[in-house]
């Protein structure tokens, strides 16, 4: 039997599309499972070209990273009664495709992951609301958060693996945001700023006493620091009058005559200013005795005043015309 041209092409055709659909390839970044009639046969964790039979079995590739899934913001009540709004995200990893597939089948790929998160998002909401109902507001956003982050996330790859069996894994949970509701904000705002303010007053006076206990400590040393001060100065002052007063009386000694002179020049030099009036007794003029005595330098008498001369005016000239 003769077949044609386009017989044989057909032909050709339909084994070439046979052989190439016989081999399958495997990113270094996917895990994949082999299905035949819908029912997994086979798993493949190795990356590069793999055989599966052609029109009967089929390959469904899933994600070998990590990937991250955002859950649905959710009202939570934490352990003193605020009513908190939890936004948080969630990284997660497929460690079996085919427990996960088996869990999560649907019509296609794209569904089963999204099923995954679905039921992902909801064991982890439950997990938060679980362990922030066991925290203040202040460990939720605080440096606690990290370690009860932690504790979800143990708590919810528990969860999957006792329930479902999932063939993926909890790594991390996060919350990015967690804020209070809208209607308590100015509430809540008040409160705190109230509680600063208290505690700003009560650093304030706390700095006034210590500044008050300060300054008298400091007024207290300052006048104890002038007291010994003046005593030493007068000590000084002391010793040296008592030098002085020896070395006066050990110059009075050796010349008396001589140290009255000087005394007596020292106050008139005082006393005999330009301004001074002064009263003597003329009876006893001792205290001028080194000045001469009274009569001995007789006062010149006073000269009548001479009569003032002027020469008489001279006539004005005049000249001819």
């Amino acid at each position: 039997m003769k077949l044609s041209v386009s017989t044989i092409i057909v032909i050709l055709a339909v084994l070439l599309f046979g052989v190439s659909s016989a081999f399958f390839t495997v990113d270094q970044t996917q895990k994949a499972i082999v299905l035949q009639f819908g029912q997994p046969v086979g798993e493949v964790r190795q990356p590069g070209i793999h055989v599966k039979i052609p029109f009967i079995q089929k390959v469904v590739r899933f994600e070998n990273r990590l990937m991250e899934y955002d859950v649905a913001a959710a009202e939570i009540y934490s352990g003193d009664k605020k009513n908190l709004v939890v936004d948080a995200f969630v990284r997660w990893r497929i460690d079996d495709p085919l427990l996960f597939y088996q869990r999560f089948k649907t019509e296609n790929s794209f569904s089963i992951i999204e099923e995954a998160k679905s039921r992902l998002g909801g064991i982890i909401v439950g997990e938060l609301r679980r362990e922030l109902g066991l925290h203040n507001m202040i460990d939720i956003i605080s440096q606690n958060r990290g370690s009860i982050m932690e504790t979800v996330t143990d708590f919810s790859n528990r969860k999957l693996a006792e329930d479902t069996n999932a063939g993926l894994t909890v790594i991390d949970v996060r919350i990015k945001r967690a804020d209070l509701p809208p209607q308590n904000q100015r509430a809540v705002y008040d409160r705190m700023r109230t509680e600063r303010e208290q505690q700003a007053t009560k650093y304030r006076s706390e700095g006034r006493r210590n500044g008050q206990m300060i300054m008298a400590q400091t007024d207290r040393s300052v006048r104890e620091t002038i007291a010994e001060a003046e005593r030493k100065s007068q000590v000084i002052r002391g010793e040296a009058d008592s030098e002085a007063a020896a070395i006066y009386a050990e110059a009075y000694s050796q010349d008396p005559e001589f140290y009255a002179f000087r005394r007596s020049l020292e106050s008139y030099q005082s006393v005999l200013s330009d301004r001074s009036v002064i009263l003597l007794d003329p009876g006893s003029m001792e205290y001028l005795q080194y000045l001469g005595k009274v009569g001995e330098y007789p006062t010149p008498p006073l000269e009548a005043p001479k009569p003032l001369t002027a020469d008489p005016p001279k006539p004005l000239e005049t000249t001819p015309e």
